[in-house]
């Protein structure tokens, strides 16, 4: 299809790729030397069925991220089954049943084994299922791709081949690994977002080759060909060395040509690409480790629990099979019923080694119900029906795109309650990547009435700690004072704003809650001082400054406006958020950024002398480009009337260093309301200029444009250095303050999760600046926090051996790091960590990573930046084997897969930018905010029910597990069982299962609201309070104390005396049943006990399998004897007529439930774990009738934290307390005015 009518729409005069003298392309430069290993690929390009040929033979563009495929699912599956111990036992267990030597029905081993493992593998068959419906979603996008002859025509992603010629049009996402032959553009270039890749949402150029340029058309590629030669697939998402073969020229390839799969193409109409890397060798997909089988905790140790028990059962199999030997050998010839004078071959006490092995097997299959198998298919069903809880959860439900919360795997999900680090994405996960301009400090005079989010909490907890205080003595004049502040709270905000500190100081103490504020209704910008606006700025004392801060903003700048064609509105696309603000900012004062052109910029400026908007150009003559390194961006701009000007804007310590003496007459202000706007968490730049004589700069200019157009590895370095010596002697005129826009709720989300002493980490592919900005926007750093930077410098990196220096450097910074926080007196000294992904490649080294974790570890926050995809996933495995602590990591994009899967825990939000990470994690939600809800509640929940249902499943299988065991040692050994066959097939699968699964699922030791409410007991959790060694042992000595109890009670009330009037002793059934029912009788009242919340569900499971029992027994003794066998009416003929029967089980019960009803009672009494006072008030009504206990006890369940809002607003009442108490003058002269 032609192209003609867009291109002639779209001009390069419309758009610019930010540089005003572009320096030589690489087509002036000689080709790469692409030889040697790594540099092997060869692709033909329009040509792709040669690439299905050997000695090619490329991936196809297929991409698969399921665990199974079909089939590799029943032998993988089978393994992982049979991988667990107690599975394997069962199956030599079912094996051996076949055989005469097993003292059970081959049917009561096998049927159990087949239905516990049948089920485990449709439950992990079926969330496989789901990842590969996910799959064939992405592959079967479709695309448009060259057929031959010059047409294009839609084809799925997962048939693109190398070589194949593609057109991506705008907002679509690339299918591969492209090399850019044109785009819509005249020059070529084309704007791409590449969140998927490294977070960033600002837009990158990509520029194609000159040589490529013709090929505009689709009717181009009719005879188009050509060959690259390339380096290797790699997961190195900023580097490429390539050639292109073209037209018998041979043309050097850098990343600037290369657009990466998953990036999405953005302000372009469309592009022409060549496939180079399809499917797994993608850069994208060569970042993404392989799904991992993951396991929690609780069930590693499960495992031990369970090699414990093997022990147990070998131990007493041992001592059994040789009490047997023993026995054969010593007594046999003394029991004449065994025939001894015509021994059998098991019991002829000639060969007892014989009669010993033949018993071990017997033994190890009839105690093998110490061995739980329905433990790991009742955790399976109590799993997937929490996973149901979590999908259904309308509280982590987002209204806005109709997503609910999503558990995709529910193994993890006891894991949930024991997480201790969280690593986090940035850019979708924690912002929205918007910024709203609040605050401004012009010519040494504050601006903005608007509180931020950091001041309104502060002033809300001051007010608490008043109304705290109200019973306090009245004559306290701290207190008093504060409140005649906040008495004149509407005054103040009503008054215009003056510089003094005491002015300030009562701003931020009474700032009201934003609901009493007139909202502006712009995005991005939530200014409120009628002193600028509409005009008004031309009244103040230095309306010139005014003026140049208002054309900084207008003018230094990157960005591309765009123009609605409907509604004629003008938006931006920036680099950064921050530009974004300024503009919508520069607008809204008069001075609107309209059009950029190759050459300038035009800013339609409304000032009070003209009627009109007057539309000036700005020529651009030179842009120093903003780095991490430079912490500046500069712009040098000629003015209509030929005056040259540098507009300059950076952090305030660099301009601060690079200000004339002249121009330092609005320091000492400009500096104060920094740090104000830095203690209410917003984001701060300093504004600065300087007019140039036509000399100097042409004298600069000529030194500029020889490095801007040297090629060679020092180029940027000497960019740098001419750039500094222009960026000198400025003139400050002011600063900026704007509040990050973070996504609903993360501020409290965060604070949360910190309260319930959780460490939370920052990962993200922003520079340095823009990621410390974001640790302030979410409190997780704050002003007053000491921040370590772990940083390379440039004279380490261009040194001989710069690796053995950047170790060294990065040695000694941790060294003393470390040294610094061990001799720290102050308890309320925090310490953040900021490092970046260059430094990180060396701290991530074996010699040096463990320095690095033990220093990431003491300090209360960390926030990595300019991290690759595969710098996330390591990060993330050295935390998680460092510490040995559960890691959860939670991301949106494709450039978080690798942590997401490396991490015990991966989390997905379900965000605009694609579904890979979603895709890649074991949880996905759709905001960041549901994460509190996701591990607070169900977390604690989860973890709770699973540690109680394991411990309790050992107990019940304990005590019905020994009873085998006394009974044999009490008949000489025999190998016999005193339960029938149906009784221990029934025990697992029906009588003791139902209410075990209950306690798994509905249990809950306090409700929603008061997890959230009471952080801190999350912390069972990770201190594995439910779950550890003694709590285990614990439940084991009870089920040995319940089987003694249940056999010899019973073996004494019934074998010297008869149970019946007519004189009838009991047989070995009419004991065995007794037995049983105490046992069915014994677990059940264990776990009603146990439970500390109940629904008619759990009525009905726990009470309703006892009366199951009792039923069973009624209708299968009256089946024919043939069926029924020994216990044909063994209820109602022999045991319920019986009074010692009913005596016996209620005696026996109640002897079992003694020892746990006085435990806890002592624990509750004398030493009560969080739950259980929570539980007391709330049982008594005490939180009801006391609120103010009730909140003084909220305030005290949290953990001690550094971060987060708590902590943030903590610090800043500790500050304006210190400062209020410093200066009573501020009282006394607040309560003057109001008199």
């Amino acid at each position: 299809m032609s192209r003609h009518k867009i291109r002639s729409r779209i001009r390069k005069s419309k758009f610019y790729t930010f540089r005003c003298l572009t320096p030589k392309t690489l087509e002036d430069q000689r080709p790469h030397p692409i030889n040697g290993p790594g540099f092997s690929r060869i692709v033909y390009c329009n040509r792709p069925q040669i690439h299905m040929a050997k000695p090619f033979r490329y991936r196809s563009n297929y991409v698969s991220t399921t665990r199974y495929t079909i089939l590799s699912f029943l032998p993988k599956s089978l393994y992982e089954q049979f991988h667990r111990v107690a599975n394997f036992y069962f199956l030599v267990a079912a094996v051996l049943s076949v055989f005469p030597l097993s003292p059970f029905n081959k049917w009561s081993m096998i049927a159990p084994l087949v239905f516990v493992v049948g089920l485990s593998m449709g439950k992990e068959g079926l969330e496989d299922w789901r990842r590969f419906m996910q799959d064939v979603e992405v592959n079967s996008r479709k695309i448009n791709v060259h057929k031959g002859g010059g047409d294009f025509g839609r084809r799925k992603w997962k048939k693109i081949r190398v070589g194949d010629v593609v057109r991506v049009e705008k907002d679509e996402f690339f299918p591969a690994d492209l090399l850019l032959l044109s785009s819509s553009y005249e020059d070529g270039i084309c704007y791409v977002e590449t969140m998927n890749l490294d977070g960033e949402t600002n837009l990158k150029v990509k520029r194609c080759l000159d040589a490529t340029l013709p090929l505009e058309l689709d009717e181009s590629f009719q005879n188009f060909s050509g060959t690259i030669k390339c380096e290797d697939p790699n997961p190195n998402l900023y580097t490429y060395v390539g050639n292109l073969e073209y037209e018998g020229q041979v043309h050097p390839l850098d990343p600037s040509q290369i657009l990466l799969r998953d990036s999405k193409l953005r302000n372009t109409a469309y592009v022409y690409g060549v496939a180079i890397f399809t499917g797994h060798d993608t850069k994208v997909m060569q970042n993404a480790t392989k799904s991992p089988s993951k396991r929690s905790r609780i069930e590693k140790r499960m495992d031990k629990i369970i090699y414990t028990l093997f022990a147990l059962l070998i131990f007493v199999s041992f001592i059994s099979s040789l009490a047997f030997a023993l026995m054969t050998k010593l007594h046999m010839v003394n029991w004449w019923f065994l025939r001894p004078d015509k021994p059998e071959s098991l019991t002829n006490p000639k060969n007892p080694i014989h009669a010993w092995v033949v018993h071990l097997i017997t033994a190890l299959l009839l105690y093998g119900y110490l061995i739980p198998i329905s433990l790991y298919v009742s955790i399976e069903v109590v799993k997937v029906l929490q996973a149901t809880f979590i999908n259904q959860d309308l509280n982590m439900y987002d209204s806005d795109t109709g997503t609910p919360a999503q558990a995709r795997t529910s193994n993890l999900n006891e894991e949930l309650g024991q997480v201790d680090t969280i690593l986090s994405d940035k850019t979708g996960t924690l912002t929205c990547n918007q910024m709203d301009f609040l605050k401004c400090s012009i010519a040494g005079i504050s601006y903005g009435a608007h509180a931020s989010e950091v001041e309104v909490a502060a002033a809300k907890q001051m007010e608490k700690d008043l109304e705290e205080q109200d019973g306090d003595d009245g004559g306290d004049d701290y207190a008093s004072g504060i409140q005649k502040i906040k008495n004149n709270a509407r005054r103040y905000e009503t008054m215009t704003m003056k510089s003094s500190p005491e002015f300030e100081l009562d701003t931020v103490v009474t700032a009201t809650d934003k609901k009493d504020r007139i909202q502006t209704g712009i995005k991005g910008f939530s200014f409120e001082d009628n002193r600028l606006m509409g005009g008004n700025w031309s009244l103040e004392p230095n309306p010139d400054d005014i003026l140049m801060f208002f054309r900084i903003l207008a003018v230094c700048h990157t960005a591309i406006p765009e123009v609605d064609e409907d509604t004629g509105k003008v938006t931006y696309e920036a680099e950064s958020p921050d530009e974004v603000a300024f503009l919508v900012a520069a607008r809204e004062f008069g001075f609107e950024f309209s059009k950029r052109t190759q050459s300038g910029v035009f800013v339609s400026e409304r000032t009070p002398l003209s009627v009109r908007p007057v539309e000036r150009e700005y020529k651009i003559l030179n842009l120093l480009d903003f780095t991490s390194k430079r912490k500046r961006m500069s712009v040098i701009v000629r003015d209509e009337k030929g005056h040259i000007l540098l507009l300059c804007k950076g952090a305030d310590s660099i301009i601060f260093d690079r200000l004339a003496k002249r121009g330092k007459t609005y320091l000492g202000a400009t500096t104060k309301h920094l740090n104000e706007y830095g203690d209410a968490g917003l984001r701060t730049l300093a504004l600065a200029y300087k007019v140039l004589e036509e000399e100097e700069y042409s004298a600069w200019n000529s030194d500029f444009l020889k490095a801007n157009t040297y090629v060679g590895a020092d180029r940027d370095t000497l960019l740098e250095k001419i750039s500094e010596v222009m960026e000198r002697e400025l003139i400050l005129v002011g600063a900026t303050a704007v509040e990050d826009k973070l996504q609903i709720g993360v501020p409290q989300c965060i604070d949360k999760l910190a309260q319930a002493g959780l460490k939370i980490w920052v990962l993200t592919g922003d520079k340095m600046e823009t990621a410390t900005n974001i640790g302030y926007a979410c409190s997780l750093l704050r002003q007053g926090m000491k921040q370590i930077s772990i940083v390379l410098t440039n004279s380490e990196e261009s040194s001989q051996d710069p690796e053995a220096v950047a170790k060294e450097s990065i040695l000694m910074q941790i060294t003393n790091a470390a040294q610094m926080i061990k001799i720290e007196k102050d308890p309320h000294a925090a310490f953040a960590l900021i490092i970046d992904g260059k430094t990180l490649a060396y701290a991530l080294k074996d010699d040096i990573k463990f320095q690095f974790l033990a220093l990431a570890v003491d300090c209360a926050s960390v926030i990595c930046c300019r991290v690759s995809p595969k710098q996330k996933a390591l990060v993330t495995r050295l935390v998680k084997e460092g510490t040995g602590k559960v890691t959860l990591a939670i991301g949106d994009g494709a450039n978080d897969v690798g942590m997401i899967q490396e991490a015990d825990i991966g989390v997905g939000i379900s965000g605009v930018e694609g579904m890979q990470a979603v895709m890649a994690s074991d949880f996905s939600i759709a905001q960041f905010r549901f994460m509190e809800r996701l591990l607070v509640v169900h977390g604690h929940w989860c973890y709770k029910r699973i540690a109680q249902m394991i411990c309790y499943f050992f107990y019940k299988n304990i005590t019905f597990g020994l009873t085998l065991f006394y009974y044999e040692a009490y008949t000489g050994f025999s190998g016999q069982s005193i339960y029938n066959d149906s009784y221990l097939l029934l025990f697992n699968v029906i009588l003791t299962s139902l209410p075990v699964i209950s306690l798994g699922v509905f249990e809950q030791d306090v409700s929603s609201d008061v997890c959230l409410q009471f952080p801190a007991l999350y912390q069972q959790g990770p201190k594995n309070l439910f779950f550890d060694w003694w709590r285990i042992f614990g439940w084991m000595v009870n089920g040995l104390y319940s089987s003694i109890v249940i056999f010899w009670l019973n073996i004494g009330i019934f074998h010297l005396q008869s149970f019946r009037s007519t004189g009838q002793t009991a047989d070995m059934n009419a004991m065995g049943t007794t037995m049983f029912s105490c046992i069915i009788w014994a677990v059940n009242v264990q776990i009603a006990l146990i439970m500390s919340h109940f629904t008619w569900i759990q009525h009905v499971m726990i009470w309703g399998s006892i009366v199951a029992w009792y039923v069973f027994l009624v209708l299968f003794g009256m089946l024919p004897p043939k069926l029924s066998a020994n216990i044909f009416h063994m209820l109602a003929e022999t045991l319920a007529p019986a009074p010692i029967f009913w005596v016996a089980s209620l005696l026996v019960v109640t002897a079992t439930a003694l020892p746990y009803l006085a435990h806890i009672s002592y624990q509750r009494l004398v030493n009560p774990l969080d739950h259980h006072i929570i539980q007391e008030i709330k049982h008594g009504g005490i939180d009801v009738r006391d609120e103010g206990m009730w909140t003084r006890e909220r305030s005290r369940a949290r953990e001690r934290t550094k971060i987060g809002f708590t902590a943030r607003v903590d610090a800043k009442i500790r500050q304006l307390r210190e400062r209020l108490q410093r200066r009573p003058s501020i009282l006394s002269g607040a309560s003057s005015t109001e008199t």
